[in-house]
């Protein structure tokens, strides 16, 4: 018999979702979201960091892509006011050059302890992919970085490009959990649905759930 063991476990801020994972997601876990482009990767992670600065907690968003000001401006029209929690210093964004990355695992502990960081997202892993003359390089690197932060118990979301290749097979098995956000075209409109493909130590929804973007981020049907 199994027994049922209760974890502690914090909002993710996406409506919907933590039903489907027994609450949230477990504290201190990792979790990939990955899909194709225009899926809402970004939206979601900065929504779950969103949810957290709304409850008090100190949050960081590692950026590889964009920079901290048109990342800030992105989410505006969701309502997302992400410098005032910058200058009451419960936020911090850090935008790294991913030729830098392998160098900054020991002052990237630093700082989330320092801090007290309880929520990470890093957006997006795959940029590292372009920096890496082999998978196998940047896949080591990735692994090296996911489980130094995991060491200090606060809890990352990161995104990364879905490969068709199914190159992140490594970065699945490291997550803690994995969401897969899909986009198809349905007779010329655009429908997007969501996968809890893997959660440890959860009895997730095996279903796929539609969602939507809309003006107040993302959200999943019933």
């Amino acid at each position: 018999m199994t027994k049922n063991v209760d974890f502690d476990r914090i909002p993710t801020g996406i409506p919907g979702l933590d039903k489907m994972i027994e609450g949230g997601f477990i504290r201190g876990s990792n979790i990939l979201v990955y899909g194709g482009p225009g899926v809402g990767k970004s939206i979601f992670v900065i929504q779950f960091i969103y949810e957290g600065l709304k409850n008090g907690e100190n949050c960081m968003i590692i950026t590889l892509e964009e920079s901290p000001e048109d990342l800030k401006n992105d989410v505006k029209r969701f309502g997302w006011d992400l410098e005032k929690y910058e200058k009451q210093g419960k936020l911090t964004i850090i935008y790294k050059d991913p030729f830098q990355v392998t160098n900054i695992i020991e002052i990237l502990l630093e700082e989330i302890r320092r801090k007290k960081i309880s929520r990470l997202a890093i957006d997006s892993v795959s940029t590292l992919a372009l920096y890496f003359e082999k998978p196998f390089e940047m896949r080591k690197q990735l692994f090296k970085l996911i489980n130094a932060i995991k060491e200090t118990g606060c809890t990352t979301v990161f995104t990364a490009e879905k490969e068709s290749n199914d190159g992140y097979n490594i970065v699945e098995y490291v997550a803690d959990g994995v969401i897969d956000l899909i986009s198809t075209n349905l007779g010329g409109q655009r429908e997007f649905t969501l996968e809890v493909k893997k959660m440890r130590r959860t009895k997730n929804s095996k279903e796929i759930k539609s969602y939507k973007i809309s003006d107040l981020g993302i959200s999943i049907s019933n």
